[in-house]
């Protein structure tokens, strides 16, 4: 097909103008059309502000405020013509069946003959969408099922029509994939296709425990979310988030559209859902919902749902509860909880057992492979397993024991498939140092290798089928192949101290002698959130004054190992890289960086300045004081890695992988093009500093910024301190110093601040609550 220059996203309601502000983000052009709003002299006034939406939400729907200028608004009356143009239509208007059959019908003779027309539906059959069209419009006809908000949720499921040619079928999986960054999971035209069928029996089943067990909202909320391994939006604060409204219509929906299934009654909605509704409690858009914000504090009250009442919602506290948080392997943690014998084992079992039944019975009905699966609700609803990897770490055959003990009928394929003695749905079937995995065919009734996904690397996997080069509690380096060695963060939070500032000096000395280069990444929660705050509280509050400078120079000095070794050393940030980890970032050659990059220099929240070279590789990249001071000073962070570009933090040069699963095999193709004519160089002298006058100026500004209680009287002093920094310790005139001297400069301002008792303050209240202290 030919390439993808401009799309036209019909609907700008909330999916719709994010959908068109993702494919901004990717660079496409993108037409945005809505009706034309009565009484509004502006008749395109419903498109612009779905883009004025998308801009303003939090989190924002763009990368960048720029993005906005690729999407053009207009309306279905003026502007339908325009879709000629457009290589790639895709409707995103309500849930109504006769209203997208009627907009189709004015698209189809103004469409280009090979235009993609693809639907967002999130359940109405494609079939009853594309019925009666021509043969040439079917063949280019598909579902394209994106998930709220389209920018950060993985999953786009792709469902084909009966008459869909393959090339456009694979077309669209591979630009969703590549420039969208989208986990693609091809789907079967059934109601609600994958996600939303076994996401809305979860939801489902909660509910009906709830209510049945006479469980408290903030009570299942505090045990359905990062617990088990779900977001923090947990269940009835999720559905706040998503609106009251949209389950409930989801689940009505379902419940008619299955009429066969016999779990279907779990789906009709339930006597709280349906009166939240008819109250327009609908969740965060109507300001109430499961919970609401009272009070100029905006205090959270959580609805009693027996009275319809709310009351401040109470802080929950289970023993069993406070144990597993303890255990840090996810599946260990699962098992515990659920072997539990009090309310929260009861709750938890319940829905672990119900949800995996449920699943395997739609095999092969949504899905012939249980793979798809358990990618959709990982992908879609950002679970950390899908309800068969749920069942393999609860284990397998202790599970289905006890569901047959407690009368659950077993499909008949899981039946079968114990009685054949298979002992999990997953298994590692590496081969000759190269990792494969083997997944259990429910329908075949035997194990199949999964196929491979070329330019997916998963480091855990490389590390089961070949072990790794070196490792310790913190760290490890691992053989990616083809010359290339990583060096993974595995702490929690991937917070820097000794183990992996130690395993940095072993991968470049590692690198220099058995490997092509180097590549810094991980696949933890975020890249690195920094330093080891801990460590430093402690050394600042016992005095050890010696080992707390000895331990900044040694990260100092590994960093700029990263800068000037031997053979080329790449980061993959992604995530939250904040601190520690950004500076690591700024000494790397280059950097690949996930699309979805939080970056910056936050070390004024905790009441010092950058120590391991941030001030100093800032001031080389920018040559503007002024810019780096208010970076650092202001602990700017980046929304995106575009805009990181944007605040000097990436260079132009770092490329970006949009979809964040392909960032380990980018990175690596990266820093090995750059092995070939790799120089290394030396650490500058020649760094130019202002003096006097740059810190007089820098100075003043953050006597301006108190002066208009922007910041406190502890800020400025952390500002004055980078302002001696960047200034080169207040030479006279202009001068040019060595990174050395800046190094030195920085880790003077660290210890110094770190003497502080506000420093010290802010230390602990982050360490207390994760929170800033702005004291």
């Amino acid at each position: 097909m030919k390439p993808l220059r401009r799309v036209a996203v019909l609907g700008a309601g909330t999916m719709g103008s994010r959908i068109a502000a993702h494919f901004a983000n990717a660079g496409i052009p993108a037409l945005l059309l809505d009706i034309v709003p009565p009484d509004l002299p502006d008749r395109s006034a419903a498109a612009k502000r779905g883009v004025d939406a998308a801009l303003k939400q939090k989190p924002g729907g763009f990368f960048t405020d720029s993005a906005v200028s690729l999407v053009t608004p207009g309306n279905f009356e003026d502007h339908l013509d325009k879709v000629r143009d457009c290589d790639w239509i895709l409707e995103a208007v309500v849930e109504n069946l006769e209203l997208k059959r009627d907009l189709w019908k004015k698209v189809e003779p103004l469409r280009s003959p090979d235009a993609i027309v693809s639907t967002n539906t999130s359940g109405i059959p494609l079939a009853r969408i594309s019925e009666g069209f021509s043969l040439d419009f079917r063949k280019h006809f598909l579902g394209t099922h994106f998930f709220n908000p389209p920018r950060y949720l993985h999953l786009m499921e792709l469902i084909p029509g009966a008459e869909t040619e393959r090339g456009v079928l694979e077309f669209a999986a591979e630009f969703c994939d590549r420039r969208l960054g989208k986990g693609v999971v091809r789907c079967k035209d059934t109601p609600n296709f994958i996600a939303n069928r076994l996401g809305s029996f979860f939801g489902c089943t909660i509910g009906k425990f709830t209510f049945e067990d006479d469980w408290a909202i903030e009570e299942v909320d505090a045990i359905t979310g990062p617990l088990i391994g779900l977001p923090n939006s947990a269940s009835y604060r999720l559905l706040d988030i998503v609106g009251v409204d949209v389950m409930y219509y989801v689940n009505r929906n379902l419940y008619d559209a299955v009429p066969h299934d016999p779990w279907r009654e779990r789906f009709q909605p339930s006597e709280v859902l349906t009166k939240l509704v008819e109250n327009k409690w609908l969740g965060d858009k109507t300001g109430q919902g499961f919970f609401k914000r009272v009070g100029p504090k905006r205090d959270i009250h959580a609805i009693d749902w027996k009275t319809f009442e709310y009351h401040p919602a109470r802080k929950v506290s289970f023993p069993s509860v406070e144990q597993a948080r303890q255990i840090e392997d996810l599946g260990a943690r699962l098992r515990a909880l659920a072997a539990g014998k009090d309310r929260v084992g009861e709750f938890l079992w319940k829905l672990f057992r119900d949800y995996a039944a449920y699943s395997a019975s739609m095999v092969p009905e949504i899905s012939d492979r249980i793979i798809e699966i358990d990618r959709a609700m990982r992908w879609g609803y950002a679970h950390k397993l899908g309800p068969f990897e749920l069942w393999d770490a609860l284990g397998f055959e202790a599970t289905s024991a006890r569901m047959e003990a407690e009368g659950l009928a077993l499909p008949e394929s899981v039946v079968s498939m114990r009685r054949k003695g298979a002992a999990s749905f997953y298994r590692a079937a590496d081969t000759g140092g190269a990792p494969h995995t083997a997944y259990f065919d429910l329908g075949g009734g035997a194990y199949r290798t999964l196929e491979e996904r070329p330019g997916i690397t998963v480091i855990a996997d490389v590390k089961r089928a070949r072990g790794v080069v070196k490792s310790n509690a913190g760290a490890s380096l691992v053989d990616l192949g083809d010359g290339a060695l990583c060096l993974e963060f595995h702490s929690k939070m991937n917070i820097l101290g000794e183990d992996q500032i130690g395993m940095i000096y072993a991968g470049i000395e590692e690198t220099a002698k058995n490997f092509e280069a180097m590549v810094i990444a991980n696949q933890g929660q975020d890249f690195s959130a920094g330093a080891n705050l801990v460590l430093v509280l402690l050394a600042a509050q016992d005095g050890e004054w010696d080992e707390l400078n000895a331990a900044i120079h040694r990260f100092q000095q590994a960093n700029m190992a990263i800068k000037y070794a031997p053979k080329p050393v790449v980061s993959a940030p992604f995530g939250r890289t904040l601190g520690g980890g950004c500076e690591i970032t700024l000494h790397s050659a280059r950097c690949q960086a996930s699309a979805e990059l939080y970056l910056g220099l936050v070390e004024v929240g905790v009441g010092v300045i950058p120590g391991g070279g941030g001030c100093k590789e800032l001031l080389l990249r920018l040559k503007n004081p002024q810019k780096v001071f208010e970076l650092a000073g202001l602990a700017k962070v980046s929304t995106s890695a575009e805009d990181a570009k944007n605040l000097g933090l990436l260079n132009k040069a770092d490329l970006v992988s949009m979809n964040q699963e392909r960032l380990i095999a980018d990175a690596k193709a990266l820093a090995l093009s750059l092995a070939p004519n790799y120089a290394p160089g030396v650490p500058r002298q020649d760094v130019k500093v202002g003096g006097e006058s740059v810190y007089a100026a820098l100075k003043l500004y953050a006597w301006s910024m108190r002066q208009g209680n922007f910041i406190s009287d502890h800020d400025q002093l952390i500002g004055e301190k980078i302002a001696h920094v960047l200034s080169g310790g207040r030479l006279t005139g202009e001068q040019a110093v060595g990174e050395q001297y800046l190094l030195d400069l920085e880790r003077e301002a660290f210890l110094s601040l770190c003497g502080t008792q506000k420093t010290q303050e802010r230390m602990q209240y982050m360490l207390k609550t994760g929170k800033p202290l702005r004291n």
